[in-house]
């Protein structure tokens, strides 16, 4: 038997009992946090435009990174925002928790609301290597402007060799399909869109 694998029921229980349900096969997490400031006009959510030297760079997102392990979500979006804008979890007061989202490449993106104080804000400077840029948008925008939504097909693509016979389904078999939408706002020359926009519609939406 295998090095470590389970050799009785009773093992089996223990390991699944102290377990925390997660997506099955995701190999990676993510969070970020959802800003609100204060505005002159009610609460604004703030964004910041990637680096062009980094992964997507000049893309808007939240603040936030891939959760190292025993991190919870929270723990993950505090510690990102103060290392990619410079603001002291001390001023974020969270706002409860989210639905996360599945990315189809097979990892977890939790959002975080979060409340930043003014004072917070103070301390607000862009890391270079990771921020170019940090904007603010009133979430009475969102509520009152729809995104323009794009929808595209997963079409699945089974390799020629598939054992079709041996698993009792013929070559014309209808693999299950999905759809992504996309939906994409602008706002003063910036397009927030994919996965930072349908976290943000979801904001709004509650």
């Amino acid at each position: 038997m295998r090095s470590g694998a389970p050799e009785s029921v009773e093992e089996f229980r223990r390991r699944f009992h102290a377990h925390t349900p997660g997506l099955l096969g995701a190999t990676r997490a993510y969070a970020v946090l959802c800003p609100f400031v204060d505005g002159p006009d009610g609460p604004e959510l703030l964004f910041e435009v990637r680096a062009a030297g980094i992964r997507q760079g000049g893309e808007v997102c939240f603040p936030g990174g891939r959760m190292e392990p025993g991190e919870t979500p929270l723990a993950c979006a505090l510690r990102e925002t103060e290392e990619e804008l410079s603001i002291p979890r001390a001023y974020v007061t969270p706002l409860g928790r989210m639905d996360f989202l599945c990315n189809q490449r097979g990892f977890l993106l939790h959002p975080v609301p979060g409340y930043v104080s003014a004072d917070g804000l103070r301390f607000l400077k862009a890391s270079p290597a990771e921020v170019s840029d940090t904007f603010t948008v009133p979430v009475s925008f969102f509520r009152r402007t729809a995104p323009e939504t794009y929808v595209y097909d997963l079409i699945p693509r089974p390799p020629a060799d598939f054992p079709y016979e041996a698993v009792g389904i013929t070559s014309d078999y209808r693999w299950a399909q999905g759809r992504v939408e996309v939906p994409v706002w602008y706002w003063h020359g910036r397009a927030i869109w994919g996965m930072t926009a349908r976290i943000t519609s979801c904001l709004v939406a509650r």
